[in-house]
């Protein structure tokens, strides 16, 4: 008896031992607070804590946008989830202008798709602008400094001979709204799934206008960048547009580093793509992706992902693997 007893205390003893099952920490880092996409990140974090029950939880990070996220991946350690359109990722491993002399961006792996970029151009409605054109002359917040955004529109306006004719106001994207408030700018410029917040909150205080480009506009802005897409903003989407709006977007991945281990790495995108809608109950922009948009992602798929995509059924590029 008193040995069942002890070997009764011993085991006990051990499980009172043992550690609680693991905590897995991951960082998720995409834009502004003020922007859709800092909004995805809140919402996948919260997924994956309500999936895994607490094994899999999310730092959510404010960015300045995708230029700083894909330089923060180039060194960052550990399970790091970032967004960017992949064209900037493939700059960066081209070694182009933000990111000379830079290395470690061939570990980037792909996760996931999330919501294409959507290129507003938001002006006061009394700004006078009607078109791009109109933004000759005019001070004008161009995409937020150091975004993806910026460097877009910088393109945009060579594209259309405005370079040099705007009057660009280098300022961070959280300062947009007061500005265009106070009238210290004519509008702005946001590259965000639409609808985005900050415009949202802006349109219920102010009146403003998006521009739509024409067809041929649209044209040339395409020819920009390959992986360019034409976007529609339906009327309503925000306070007081009344009429469709076209422009361009391309698309955005959820991407991770060879350093989150494998098993991570497939909990995370199955948990996505589960909850996918169930997020889009909240906010409707998940409506707008699937599973093989993946293939548009370009860089190699984290094998954790393979393993996901693999067991969904999902065909992807053979040369991502």
């Amino acid at each position: 008896m008193r040995l069942a007893t002890s070997a009764a205390a011993l085991l006990l003893a051990a499980a009172l031992a043992t550690p609680a099952a693991a905590q897995t920490r991951v960082t998720l880092k995409s834009a502004a607070s003020s922007s859709s996409y800092y909004v995805m990140m809140v919402q996948i974090g919260e997924a994956l804590k309500e999936a895994t029950k607490g094994e899999i939880t999310a730092t959510v990070e404010e960015s300045q946008g995708s230029v700083q996220n894909v330089k923060e991946a180039g060194k960052r350690p550990g399970n790091f989830i970032f967004t960017t359109p992949p064209s900037l990722l493939a700059d960066a491993k081209a070694g182009k202008k933000p990111f000379e002399g830079e290395t470690g961006y061939d570990r980037v792996r792909t996760l996931f798709v999330v919501p294409a970029v959507t290129v507003h151009l938001a002006v006061r409605a009394d700004s006078g602008v009607q078109s791009v054109m109109d933004l000759a002359g005019k001070d004008f917040l161009g995409g937020g400094k150091g975004t993806f955004c910026e460097r877009a529109m910088g393109a945009i306006f060579k594209a259309f001979d405005l370079a040099g004719k705007v009057n660009v106001i280098d300022v961070e994207l959280s300062q947009a709204s007061a500005a265009v408030k106070n009238r210290k700018v004519a509008g702005y410029a946001t590259c965000s799934s639409h609808p985005t917040p900050q415009l949202q909150e802006l349109a219920t205080t102010t009146a403003m206008r998006l521009v739509s480009f024409t067809p041929e506009q649209q044209k040339q802005v395409l020819a920009l960048d390959p992986s360019y897409g034409p976007i529609t903003i339906a009327k309503g989407t925000y306070k007081g547009i009344d009429a469709d709006v076209e422009t361009v977007g391309l698309p955005v991945g959820g991407y991770a580093t060879t350093d989150m281990p494998d098993e991570v790495a497939y909990r995370v995108t199955k948990v996505f793509w589960e909850r996918r809608a169930e997020m889009a109950k909240v906010n409707a922009w998940w409506n707008g992706i699937d599973a093989r948009m993946v293939g548009l992602l370009q860089a190699k798929l984290h094998p954790g992902a393979a393993r996901y995509y693999k067991e969904a059924g999902v065909t992807l590029p053979a040369a991502m693997n």
